[in-house]
């Protein structure tokens, strides 16, 4: 585990000592993903401490932003939509902001190194296999986007392709000649996405090569990755933003924990061993199959998870449950009022926030302060280095019971 993420280190450094100067990136203006692009990586920080302090300042004190010694090259999943230019070349990259149109790109800043080579080595695989590229306006060919996943600690490697249609012509062979270029792959798989839509990943799978899943570890766990599963894309600060969330939650061993908008348990199993029992809550089936899986191999047995929305959940369960602590890591658009509601009636002496939408949060900030929570400690991650607005905060929220 150690040796592989030294290695993802190294081939970080290195091609950054390659370019000469940190922060720079060619694609900058198209894409428009990283607004920061060359701003040295103090400044970023000085600009998102003090938007964290502008907009949550008025709940508590926002502790210093914790952000990276090496914030390139993190993202631990790379998706690349694919097309053709104008002269019918195959190229592979980003939308360009506020359009359908693909940047053809090699190098990012901010996406992991082997994820790139290994989607570059896609590419000049379709030209010689002959894959037809699907076109968005007509609606025809195969090839429309390619993601890879890669477990930074575990080294173990998941390309899926994601196709119009199931059969990839010349399948073993193209299997075969990506195995051989990047041996590391450890699974391959064809997902299906025949909609009209802006989706990237369509409801059938089939797996190619290997078990259809990568492992990685997490606050001593170790965690199962299905293709659709929510894993956080920069899981050297993940690791940081969790241990912060249990210290937060100062949990003594005999707790009841409820872990809502739980994906496939990363904090409610990290947190298991300090507490008496876990309940997490997930929307996506699939995400809660992996959790459960996740709690096996990790032989933790005082968790357990549920299917279901976490608002419905909590509001069916209100009466019944009494949980001492409720970790909540809602989606950009921040939890719900009916969630907010139940959770207020639970009565937990603590409440650990972890949000992704600063703004949305002060929304939601705003109506536990209502109901009598306070807001005791702000810490702003870094999340996603030369990235504008994208910051995440653990918020521990206390009530009198």
């Amino acid at each position: 585990m150690r040796e592989n993420m030294e290695k993802h280190l190294n081939e970080r450094k290195a091609i950054n000592k390659s370019k000469g100067k940190a922060g720079r990136c060619p694609y900058a203006k198209k894409c428009g993903g990283c607004a920061l692009t060359g701003m040295p990586y103090p400044e970023q920080l000085k600009k998102k401490q003090h938007m964290m302090e502008e907009l949550l300042g008025s709940f508590a004190k926002v502790e210093p932003i914790i952000g990276m010694k090496e914030p390139e090259h993190y993202r631990n999943k790379v998706h690349h939509v694919f097309d053709r230019d104008r002269r019918g070349n195959i190229i592979a990259g980003s939308y360009e902001a506020g359009s359908h149109k693909v940047v053809d790109i090699d190098e990012c800043l901010i996406e992991d190194v082997k994820s790139q080579q290994i989607i570059k080595t896609i590419k000049e695989l379709a030209k010689s296999f002959k894959i037809r590229i699907y076109d968005e306006d007509s609606g025809f060919g195969l090839l429309r986007h390619v993601m890879v996943r890669r477990g930074f600690k575990s080294g173990e490697i998941m390309v899926v392709l994601v196709l119009s249609s199931p059969i990839l012509p010349g399948k073993n062979n193209f299997v075969k000649a990506l195995k051989k270029a990047h041996p590391e792959i450890t699974t391959i798989v064809i997902n299906v996405n025949d909609a009209d839509t802006s989706m990237v990943l369509g409801e059938k799978e089939t797996v190619i090569y290997g078990p259809g899943f990568i492992k990685d570890e997490l606050c001593g766990c170790r965690f199962r990755i299905s293709p659709k599963s929510f894993y956080q894309v920069n899981p050297v600060q993940m690791e940081r933003l969790y241990k912060k969330a249990i210290e937060f939650a100062q949990l003594t061993g005999s707790e009841t924990v409820i872990d809502a908008y739980c994906g496939i348990g990363t904090i409610g199993l990290s947190a298991a061993s300090h507490a008496g029992e876990v309940i997490g809550i997930e929307l996506n089936s699939d995400a809660v199959k992996d959790a459960r899986l996740n709690a096996r191999e990790n032989g933790i047995k005082n968790a357990r998870f549920f299917v279901g929305d976490a608002g419905d959940f909590m509001n069916d369960n209100a009466d019944e449950l009494h949980p001492d602590v409720i970790f909540m890591d809602p989606p950009r658009s921040g939890s719900t009022e009916k969630f907010m509601s139940a959770a207020v009636k639970m009565k937990p002496e603590r409440i650990v926030y972890i949000s992704c939408g600063p703004d949305t949060l002060k929304r939601d900030l705003k109506y536990f302060k209502k109901h009598g929570y306070k807001a005791e400690r702000i810490q702003p991650f870094d999340m996603f280095p030369f990235t504008a607005e994208h910051v995440e905060n653990v918020v521990l929220l206390t009530g009198a019971n």
